[in-house]
């Protein structure tokens, strides 16, 4: 924090190492804006990672932007590819993956789809994914684009943004509210132990939430 209690200064390291102990779910307590398509999931086990945005965008069946954009990322990035609607080819397996992880690339979302699954989770690089097939692209050097805005499970993400992604989805958060996005999460993580203990001894959780009296007020509309 800066010396009047502000969370402005803070560095983008120390915004990524604040949201990695924050869940995608606690966000969506507080958000409605930003979260990807619930189809878009981990193509293994989920670890919780954050990293600034490195984005590409594809052309249906051609991969070569997606080969430059992996070597232009820098270590912690999160690779986001936007695959302009193409529900058929994978342009992601196991060449991209040890590439990847040869660049310290945080990680990869992509809107479309992954071959060479069991290659993927062996390596341990976290991969969210629309699902596999076995028909990939090629290279055929049609164009695409790197480092501009590009639009993943429906949300537009900029270079930069901020990524969280776990088990339960992947979500997109502006750089400069991530501080106060953090600290009201990790408040609500830290209640919730205590919330769940009251429950247990008898509490009722329509009176510890408040839902029974606005439920009521509601009623009476």
């Amino acid at each position: 924090m800066s010396e009047d209690g502000s969370l402005a200064a803070i560095s983008i390291e120390q915004l990524v190492m604040r949201l990695r102990d924050v869940e995608t779910a606690t966000i969506g307590h507080i958000l409605t804006e930003g979260f990807m398509s619930p189809t878009i999931q981990c193509a293994g086990d989920a670890p919780r990672i954050c990293g600034p945005a490195f984005t590409v965008s594809l052309p249906p069946d051609d991969g070569a932007a997606l080969s430059c954009a992996v070597v232009q990322a820098r270590p912690g990035d999160i690779l986001i590819v936007d695959r302009q609607g193409d529900d058929q080819h994978a342009c992601w397996g196991a060449v991209m993956t040890a590439a990847a992880q040869a660049a310290g690339l945080a990680g990869v979302v992509i809107d479309g789809f992954v071959t060479d699954i069991a290659a993927i989770r062996a390596s341990g690089l976290p991969v969210w994914c629309r699902g596999r097939s076995p028909l990939t692209t090629k290279l055929h050097g049609r164009g695409g684009s790197i480092g501009v805005a590009v639009t993943c499970g429906g949300v537009r993400v900029m270079p930069g943004d901020l990524v969280l992604a776990d088990e339960n989805g992947v979500c997109v958060i502006e750089v400069s509210a991530a501080a106060a996005l953090a600290e009201r999460a990790l408040a609500m993580q830290a209640a919730e132990p205590e919330i769940i203990a009251r429950i247990r001894v008898g509490e009722r959780i329509d009176e510890i939430n408040g839902a029974r009296a606005l439920f009521a007020k509601a009623d009476q509309h």
